[in-house]
């Protein structure tokens, strides 16, 4: 945005801890905190003069046709600034991000009564919002803090908006013409009651003209087609911590359904399916669902992921509302994933191309003039080969294992998690490492399998998968039968500056989802924007860079999405692919068997039981054949390493569209309607 010139405001919260730091024990990821602030930070400037209050808890009453929150609870929100500078100008935006910090900050009575605990109470259960990203939700605790962090966020950035606004203008009847107000997938999403309730309650606007002004501010951003994985929170809990907020919702659900008979009178099923509120069991309100209704546009994030959103759960949004959906394909940043994680291969673009790349992406299509040049080719492979090299000493350092940077980098490096199926590539190693046992004499090409990524702490077959990859390595990396044919490491903490390591070492992507499960990916995108060939599914963004590098320039395998559906549809049976497929049941028995788990013989039973009698539910043995065949025409192409390179060298040469410039141009241009310099 800065570098692209447009007036912008980033909001979030100012965390004191990341996530958690992985660590890695007897092969089990453990979480260590993850101290962000420990040592402060140069870059952020406190706004002593900006603090908004932030409330809980409570009752709603109405007196006279107003609505009066009676809140419980109240938290302060403070601002602290980071001037975020574009790229080649002068302009900046800025990001804004809040710390929670409690009203009192002890109860005096209490401390001088020796009841310390008492005391800190109230800081604590306040302050709390802004200590930790993602809290683990799978405790009712962890719940409340969640819905409280995304309120804390939305409640404070919408009162600054506001107050930014009205400092300019004299009313709030041109907020749409001067505030555009995007939801990055739905955890801003309760903004839309929030900007209702600012509206109503503070401002005196009435319910249709605030609702058509909330539409024309919002749009929205979603990034999950998967329905279990659309944020939806209890009616109870809602009521607990947002009461006012509840009222609201139900309002806009009233009415939107009422909109939504008069298209399909007596359709109760499809008023059903768009109900911001799900009514099967516990009472919940659908935020993905209120996003829509609120927006005035939505869009995907790759083209596949954006058709599907029309035709799948958002299907019936779009009967009622066609032209609000749209799509917006994801890019990543060149002056951080090319220029600033690849000095040697930016250094040779310099001398190729000028510096002007940085700003125009699309410019590296003129390398595909240089495919011929012998000397441009072999100084392309000298900067991978250092860059391996490079890779190769972190891998030394952070694992204690050694890898030689002349086998092909097999890289798979992303949170864990089973759709993006780390399982699958897992049960290749497992597959190549017996064949190799069979036959040690044959012409294997070497190949370093590497994994990096964290787990939810709470996601038990996510750390399972982890520790079987430690495992399958312990067995492998030590087999002296295998030597250098096979390693397989796991890079522990990722993050991006670990990434900025990996990308442009790697050789081949693993982008291999099941098919119709990834919105996007960008990991594919800085992985072959640095060189690396893709393997991957028909999924997401491999579709698009697909067409944009050729077909001879990516390794596609498995089930089409429709293929996927169909399968489903028919009754998929994974039982039927274990027993037809020897070498996919000796990889399965195994593991389950507990060849790698000797001393725990039954650790990975259950893992397998989810894919032969559990129903599989990401299809990885449907797709294990075609996967496998794949990977020796991976083989089969390192082994010609000139024409490897030329196929490397059109990957860089087709990324030009995925730079995150275009992106935000498009969403500059087709959603916010804003120009740069605009105001």
């Amino acid at each position: 945005m800065a570098t692209l010139g447009l007036p912008s405001f980033g909001y979030g919260i100012r965390y004191e801890y990341g996530m958690f730091a992985q660590g890695i024990q007897g092969g089990s990821q453990v979480e260590y905190p993850d101290p962000w602030l420990q040592d402060g930070t140069p870059w952020e400037f406190p706004r002593a003069d900006i603090a908004y209050p932030v409330r809980f808890g409570g009752w709603v009453e109405h007196l006279d046709g107003q609505a009066y929150w009676r809140n419980a609870g109240e938290v302060a929100a403070k601002a602290y600034d980071m001037v975020v500078p574009g790229h080649g100008t002068e302009k900046v935006s800025t990001l804004r991000l809040w710390k929670a910090v409690a009203p009192d900050h002890i109860d005096l009575g209490a401390f001088n009564t020796g009841d310390y605990a008492r005391a800190a109470c109230a800081k604590n259960e306040y302050e709390n919002i802004s200590w930790v990203l993602y809290p683990n939700d799978s405790t009712p605790a962890g719940r409340e803090l969640r819905l409280k962090q995304e309120y804390f966020f939305v409640a404070a950035s919408m009162q600054d908006l506001v107050k930014r606004h009205l400092d300019e203008h004299p009313s709030l009847d041109n907020l749409a013409e001067h505030v555009a107000i995007h939801l990055n997938d739905t955890h801003p999403a309760i903004g839309v009651a929030e900007l209702m309730r600012i509206l109503c309650d503070e401002h005196a606007i009435d319910w249709d003209r605030a609702w058509a002004l909330c539409c024309k501010t919002f749009s929205y951003t979603n990034h999950t087609l998967m329905p279990e994985a659309l944020e939806t929170w209890p009616v109870s809990l809602m009521q607990h911590v947002l009461p006012r907020h509840l009222e609201i919702i139900f309002r806009i659900n009233k009415e939107f359904l009422d909109l939504a008979a008069r298209f399909r009178p007596g359709d109760h099923e499809f008023l059903k399916r768009l109900s911001l509120i799900d009514e099967e069991g516990e009472r919940r309100v659908r935020m993905a669902h209120l996003s829509v209704v609120g927006s005035h546009q939505v869009n995907g994030v790759s083209a596949l992921h954006s058709e599907l959103l029309v035709h799948t759960i958002f299907a019936d949004f779009a009967a009622l509302w066609p032209k609000r959906f749209t799509n917006m394909t994801n890019g990543v940043t060149p002056r951080r994933w090319l220029a600033q994680a690849n000095p040697g291969l930016s250094a040779l673009l310099d001398d190729t191309l000028g510096k002007s790349w940085r700003l125009d992406l699309t410019q590296l299509r003129r390398l595909e003039g240089k495919l011929g040049d012998t000397a441009f080719t072999e100084k392309f492979m000298a900067i991978k080969r250092a860059n391996k090299v490079r890779l190769a000493q972190y891998i030394a350092s952070a694992t204690g294992i050694q890898v030689s940077p002349d086998s092909l980098f097999d890289v798979q490096v992303k949170r864990i998690h089973e759709y993006k199926r780390q399982l699958l590539n897992l049960l290749h190693v497992v597959g190549r490492y017996q064949a190799i046992l069979a036959n040690p004499d044959a012409a294997w090409v070497p190949r370093t399998v590497i994994f990096a990524g964290k787990a939810a702490s709470s996601y038990v077959a996510a750390k399972s998968i982890i520790r079987l990859i430690h495992d399958v390595g312990l067995t492998i990396n030590n087999d002296p039968r295998v030597g250098d044919k096979l390693k397989l490491v796991f890079i522990p903490n990722y993050g991006v500056s670990v990434a900025e390591i990996i990308m442009p070492g790697a050789d081949l992507s693993e982008q291999i989802s099941t098919a119709g499960t990834e919105a996007s990916g960008t990991g594919n995108m800085k992985l072959a924007l640095n060189g690396a060939l893709t393997i991957g599914t028909d999924d997401g963004a491999n579709i698009e860079i697909r067409q944009q590098v050729g077909d001879e320039n990516i390794f596609i395998f498995g089930l089409k999405t429709p293929e996927v559906r169909q399968l489903r549809v028919e009754g998929y049976h994974p039982l039927n692919f274990y027993e037809s497929n020897p070498a996919l049941k000796a990889v399965l028995d195994a593991i389950g068997e507990g060849q790698f788990s000797p001393d725990e013989p039954e650790r990975y039973r259950a893992l397998i039981n989810s894919l032969v009698w559990g129903g599989d539910h990401y299809m990885l043995l449907a797709d294990y054949a075609s996967y496998v065949a794949t990977q020796a025409k991976v083989d089969a192409l390192y082994s010609q390493p000139a024409l490897w390179s030329q196929r490397a060298i059109r990957n860089v040469a087709g990324m030009g569209v995925f730079s995150s410039d275009r992106t935000i141009g498009e969403y500059a241009r087709d959603i916010w309607h804003v120009a740069p310099g605009a105001s």
